[in-house]
């Protein structure tokens, strides 16, 4: 990134000015982390903007608890900046998340794959439209709470996992591109632990300091997926059959949207000696297709959009190396990654994983290091 003045020493977000000359976009969302980054930027001198999203319909959202950007968000992202002394506003996004993120994510219940909403709403609007925004507002970069690092290497930034492995989210941030990554901060990723979150924000004396984090997607209640689509997409949760891997029927289900790859509960089937699970959805069938556990395993994993954060060009070599995360909830495991195209691959597990199912993200680790190399999109191949 070029420097504003060569000489002078570099602030803490990385420009050759002082902090009062350097203008920060945060988005906030009204929870403790985005709070605590604004406002310690803020008591920097830093020329701190806050600015939240409206995602959706605040009627609907007044009543929830446990989801990000609802009404009761905005308002306490509107008393941080009061509180701190900095200029607020609220952007109204509904239609562009139900464009980008909401739709897309019931189509792909819809087809039979499991979505990550979160994944596209960070690449399609937070680091897309919000990040062009804060360009417009003659930003030199903008700042969120997420807890993941961006460390300058030889070449160029550099994305890594956050200090702390419980609350690192790089598998909700594979998508972040290279120009995106130059244009953005994440002060949290350091951190050692939430508990120091919490204390800067005591320290501050945020009206967030305490308050839960978010739990749910924020547009599904109670994470009560099928009702969502339903309500979406009429008529989506069509009965079918229930069969095995030989086609044969062994139950009834009341729409495949309620299943998903490796589920074993609530399968209503009983008298089989060994337990079964979700190994496939037909959609257009109306089938959901059981088996055993062993047939969940698999090694070869079809990819495609990839976002490559590598030092080379993805498909220059014929395989690569890494660590590859399948799910947000397991670790990552060793793989290789045969690339098929700039923006397709075949990866293959060096051992194989139960479960993998398409709409979810493979994320590229570095085997001997934090960083992370980008990802893609598990598909059906």
């Amino acid at each position: 990134m070029p420097l504003d003045r060569p000489n002078a020493p570099l602030n803490s977000l990385g420009f050759a000015k002082p902090p009062q000359e350097t203008r920060v976009v945060v988005a906030m969302s009204g929870g403790v982390d985005s709070s605590v980054v604004a406002a310690q930027l803020a008591e920097e001198g830093y020329d701190v903007v806050g600015v939240t999203l409206q995602l959706y319909d605040h009627g609907a959202a007044l009543a929830k608890k446990g989801a990000c950007c609802a009404g009761r968000d905005i308002h306490d992202a509107r008393r941080v900046a009061e509180n701190m002394g900095f200029p607020h506003y609220v952007l109204d996004y509904e239609n562009i998340f139900k464009d980008a993120v909401i739709d897309e994510f019931a189509d792909a219940y819809l087809a039979g794959a499991t979505p990550v909403p979160c994944i596209r709403c960070n690449e399609r609007v937070k680091f897309k439209d919000l990040l062009a925004t804060a360009q417009e507002l003659e930003a030199d970069c903008m700042a969120t709470g997420h807890y993941i690092q961006r460390k300058m290497g030889a070449e160029k930034a550099e994305l890594h996992c956050a200090a702390d492995a419980t609350r690192d989210q790089s598998y909700f941030l594979f998508s972040t591109t290279q120009a995106q990554l130059d244009f953005l901060r994440f002060p949290l990723g350091h951190l050692a632990s939430k508990e120091e979150t919490r204390k800067l924000a005591h320290k501050y004396g945020l009206p967030v300091a305490d308050k839960p984090d978010s739990q749910d997607i924020c547009f599904v209640p109670n994470g009560d997926y099928a009702s969502v689509i339903e309500k979406l997409r009429p008529g989506a949760a069509d009965p079918g059959d229930i069969v095995d891997m030989e086609g044969r029927v062994l139950g009834q289900h009341n729409g495949v949207i309620h299943y998903t790859i490796g589920q074993r509960r609530g399968l209503g089937i009983g008298g089989l000696a060994d337990p079964l699970y979700v190994v496939k959805l037909d959609p257009e069938a109306r089938h959901v297709v059981v088996g055993p556990k062993e047939a969940l395993a698999t090694r070869h994993i079809p990819v495609r959009e990839i976002n490559w954060l590598g030092d080379t060009p993805f498909d220059s070599e014929r395989t690569r190396e890494v660590a590859v995360k399948i799910r947000s909830t397991r670790p990552p495991r060793a793989a290789l990654i045969h690339p098929t195209s700039p923006t397709t691959a075949m990866v293959e597990l060096l051992t194989a994983e139960e479960g993998v199912s398409p709409g979810q993200a493979c994320v590229f680790y570095d085997e001997n290091s934090s960083r992370i190399f980008g990802g893609g999109w598990i598909h059906k191949g």
